[in-house]
């Protein structure tokens, strides 16, 4: 099996190290392929006014000047010797749980995995939830074992698996929930300003830290009740349930 490791913290972050650990217990056939830079909250971008430069640091490791979707495509297309059989994302420094799919340039590279027709499994490392400070120790304990137990499925056209590790002690995590993606409260988005040597204001994007009553079965109501969190995500963001109201409404005269 040819396994594709990408990730959005970039080709030098801790994470990715540990989930090239995690894919070696898989395959020998482990490429990296990850951006220079971080690239957290990229979304699912794609370079198109820039031009894209990769640049061999290692055997079978690679690192691209550009987002983590073109991490994927660059791997695809160029890089590899031929398709990977599993691309695996992450393990990103924090959650990718509720809304943050939708920034997460770890899913985005999943998505784009899924796209091209891979299967394709995000993984991400919660912090600040729990207290206990942050590593990357539940991944590293449990995250084989997910990754083993998915590769027994077929996904299916446009599926992909994005996979949450609560911030506990290993031996405290309370098993696998299999879970939909949560909705964050959106006043926890902050925007912290403060001012330059200059006296010119610029801002910080983050959200607080606050722990929250979600429902049963989301992904936040896993990861707050030390469970992993495995979220099924599809590519078509089609409302299937909407479209008759909206064609009654436009068919109107």
């Amino acid at each position: 099996m040819r396994i594709l490791v990408t990730n959005d913290d970039g080709i030098h972050a801790p994470g990715l190290e540990t989930l090239e650990r995690i894919a070696r217990t898989i395959s020998e056939d482990v490429w990296i392929v990850a951006p220079s830079e971080e690239n957290s909250g990229a979304g699912h971008s794609l370079s198109l006014a820039d031009p894209i430069r990769f640049r061999k640091i290692a055997e079978r490791r690679f690192e691209v000047a550009g987002t983590p979707t073109d991490c994927v495509v660059m791997a695809a297309r160029k890089i590899l010797p031929g398709d990977p059989d599993l691309v695996l994302s992450g393990v990103n420094r924090g959650q990718n749980i509720a809304d943050d799919v939708t920034y997460s340039g770890t899913i985005a590279a999943a998505m784009e995995g899924t796209q091209l027709g891979f299967k394709s499994i995000a993984l991400s490392q919660v912090t600040g939830i729990h207290g206990n400070g942050f590593s990357y120790d539940v991944a590293e304990k449990h995250g084989a074992a997910i990754v083993a137990r998915l590769l027994k499925l077929s996904f299916g056209p446009g599926i992909l698996m994005n996979v949450n590790f609560p911030d506990c002690r290993p031996d405290e995590v309370q098993g696998v929930e299999v879970t939909r993606q949560g909705k964050r409260d959106v006043n926890l988005l902050h925007v912290d300003e403060r001012t330059d040597m200059r006296g010119n204001n610029y801002y910080w994007l983050g959200f607080k830290r606050e722990r929250g009553n979600p429902p049963l079965g989301t992904d936040l109501w896993a990861v707050f009740n030390r469970r992993i969190s495995v979220t099924p995500l599809h590519m078509n963001l089609t409302q299937l349930e909407a479209m008759d109201a909206v064609r009654a409404v436009l068919d109107q005269p």
